[in-house]
């Protein structure tokens, strides 16, 4: 991984996450950068004319940065329970004059035109999430100079990725905030200390681990190094940063006392993905169907207008285990002093 770092100018090895949906700004990748760090433009959710604006900002700075992407690893929703779920989150939604998709949406977030873009265009390092891509994919990155990173939850998905030709691994553990990256979303995540997903990964696959999942103090980061890791990646430490794109509310959340637990839902987008415990969840994830992205294009519009009125509740807080330990300061200062025992 030493290389692999080296190829794209890293010098600490306390990396940006990308953090999909607004969270993850031109300005925390570019913070990320200058300090010697690395920083991931997040394409989830954009539209290609999106990620092409923040790459040109991006690489106005020349500094190392990386770009995620989501792959294609569809979850089709039972059409009978979606327009049931719907009727269930209207309820929710007229409170702020919405009306929700009726049937439902699946689209591949434009993986193709994203890929296209990457490859028209060239990025040093491309991070894949949700589902791995073709061979044929992978190796057309790598023709281009660009070093591939598949995001993995467990040892079979490693083995899977490094049969596919990616050259190093995002090893995440049930414990990171967001989405899980679960090429089987609707299997229990297993609860394994990143430490220890670390160390079983490593010894089966040998390729470079990038480690992350609750990882928010100086300590933690130094043992999933000492346990194999590469570098350590970080998010939801960074939701607070000076930079951070995360909504008022979403930022308001994570130092309230009264939001004490971190769960595992799907009540928001259909697959699972942690956050801040609230009345949505409580009132929705017992019944709520599996189905990506369709769930999500569901109740993007509640969740967006709920973050602008201030309504918590109703919002996707996206969280790992470590969010107490958020802080309100620059991105730079953030992972330096993450790095701070290594």
């Amino acid at each position: 991984m030493i290389t692999v770092l080296s190829q794209v100018g890293i010098a600490l090895p306390v990396l940006a996450a990308p953090m999909a949906g607004g969270p993850t700004t031109a300005a925390m990748v570019i913070a990320a950068g200058r300090a010697g760090s690395l920083g991931m433009v997040a394409a989830g959710y954009k539209t290609v004319h999106a990620v092409e604006e923040q790459l040109r900002q991006v690489r106005a700075e020349s500094i190392p940065f990386g770009v995620n992407v989501f792959a294609p690893n569809p979850l089709p929703v039972d059409a009978e329970l979606y327009r049931w779920y719907a009727d269930e989150i209207q309820r929710d939604a007229v409170r702020f004059g919405l009306t929700l998709p009726t049937e439902p949406i699946e689209d591949d977030d434009s993986f193709d035109d994203k890929i296209q873009l990457l490859l028209d265009d060239p990025v040093p390092l491309v991070s894949f999430t949700f589902g791995i891509p073709s061979p044929r994919v992978i190796k057309a990155l790598q023709e281009a100079d660009t070093i591939v990173v598949q995001t993995v939850t467990n040892r079979t998905e490693a083995i899977a990725a490094r049969d596919a030709g990616v050259d190093a691994l995002a090893v995440q553990a049930h414990t990171a905030g967001g989405h899980s990256g679960t090429l089987t979303p609707t299997e229990p995540l297993v609860p394994t200390p990143i430490t220890t997903l670390v160390a079983e990964i490593t010894r089966a696959v040998e390729l470079p681990v990038i480690a992350g999942g609750g990882l928010a103090t100086p300590q933690a980061v130094a043992e999933v190094i000492h346990a194999g890791a590469a570098a350590a990646v970080v998010g939801t430490v960074l939701l607070r940063a000076t930079e951070s794109g995360a909504s008022p509310t979403h930022q308001a959340a994570l130092v309230d006392p009264a939001r004490t637990e971190t769960v595992l839902t799907r009540a928001f987008t259909g697959r699972p993905a942690r956050g801040l415990r609230n009345a949505f969840i409580d009132a929705h994830e017992a019944d709520a169907p599996w189905g990506y992205p369709a769930i999500h294009h569901l109740t993007s519009p509640l969740r967006k207008a709920a973050a602008a009125a201030g309504q918590p509740d109703f919002v996707h807080l996206w969280a790992g285990t470590g969010y107490r330990h958020a802080t309100d300061e620059p991105t730079a200062d953030i992972l330096g002093r993450l790095a701070g025992k290594l």
